[in-house]
């Protein structure tokens, strides 16, 4: 076989035209990595510094209730906060909410309230929820996501247990059975039980 110029300088610019698309898939791809690199780290590192930890106070919001009345943390000061974060679409957050209901029924006239903050969902999908699961303790609205990230929060549903003093006593993140959330609630009953302990 034999090779003329005119067939080497083509053999050249093929392999050429070869090594410049491998330069841009490999500074796309790189790109692309950086990219998802850069969302993890954001999503999930960076966030863990602002989390709201055991021993910490927790951070005051104001949100607005599902009547349209705003609801402020530090108004319930003297009181202990069982401080829920959910979304209609979680199915662990679903199975918990009649739990919660129960404990709120039955703690009524104690110094003990539940907040459940639900997330980013507009008012008629969590009215709907509210109204199929009869649910009466307070439904605060975190459309922007604003008190979620303040607390630190990645994954649903959370929860935080607050006491008197306004200091998070438990940070427990996914779903609870039923008897977690009566030694929850117990937890952050302020007012003495029958064997005055």
């Amino acid at each position: 076989m034999c090779v003329t110029k005119k067939g080497v300088n083509k053999l050249s610019d093929r392999a050429k035209r070869k090594q410049r698309r491998l330069i841009m898939r490999t500074t796309i791809l790189s790109i692309i990595a950086l990219s998802i690199g850069y969302v993890f780290y954001t999503n999930f590192i960076q966030a863990d510094t602002n989390r709201v930890e055991v021993g910490d106070r927790a951070p005051n919001f104001a949100l607005m209730n599902m009547d349209g009345e705003k609801v402020e943390l530090d108004d319930y000061r003297g009181e202990g906060v069982f401080l829920n974060f959910w979304g209609t679409y979680c199915p662990p957050c679903e199975e918990e909410m009649p739990y919660m209901e129960n404990q709120y029924q039955l703690y009524e006239d104690e110094d003990i309230e539940i907040l459940a903050v639900n997330v980013g969902e507009n008012e008629v999908t969590v009215d709907r929820f509210v109204n199929r699961y009869q649910l009466t303790f307070p439904i605060l609205l975190d459309q922007n996501r604003d008190v979620l990230n303040a607390y630190g929060v990645n994954l649903l549903p959370a929860t935080f247990l607050i006491d008197e003093q306004g200091e998070v006593i438990k940070r427990y993140i996914g779903g609870m059975s039923e008897q977690n959330v009566i030694d929850f609630m117990e937890l952050i009953n302020p007012a003495p039980n029958e064997d005055g302990g």
